[in-house]
């Protein structure tokens, strides 16, 4: 191990601790990635679109995206729909060498 973290050699086995910690990681990075995908289809869906009348004006449309990426996050704490799971598995399955 040196000081900016933990290395991997050859033959040698990660510890646990390290382990949990990377499916943690990978886990994380495959929520981020369901987020991302659930707020673009909530743009194609039009959620967040400025309405053509009453509008908020150019501020809303340029805070539309944060407000959509807001309600994908919170989808994927729900249970999303699965493709986190999906996708941690693909990342575990290369992570372990697996392709």
């Amino acid at each position: 191990m040196d000081a900016v973290g933990p290395t991997h050699r050859m033959g040698a086995q990660p510890n646990a601790d390290a382990k949990g910690q990377n499916d943690a990681e990978l886990m994380d990075v495959a929520r981020k990635l369901e987020a991302s995908f659930l707020s673009e289809m909530l743009k194609s869906a039009g959620i967040g679109k400025t309405p053509d009348g009453f509008g908020g004006g150019a501020g809303e449309d340029q805070f539309a995206s944060f407000l959509r990426q807001a309600q994908a996050e919170e989808m994927v704490k729900s249970g999303g729909i699965g493709l986190a799971q999906s996708l941690f598995d693909a990342l575990k399955e290369q992570d372990n060498g697996g392709l």
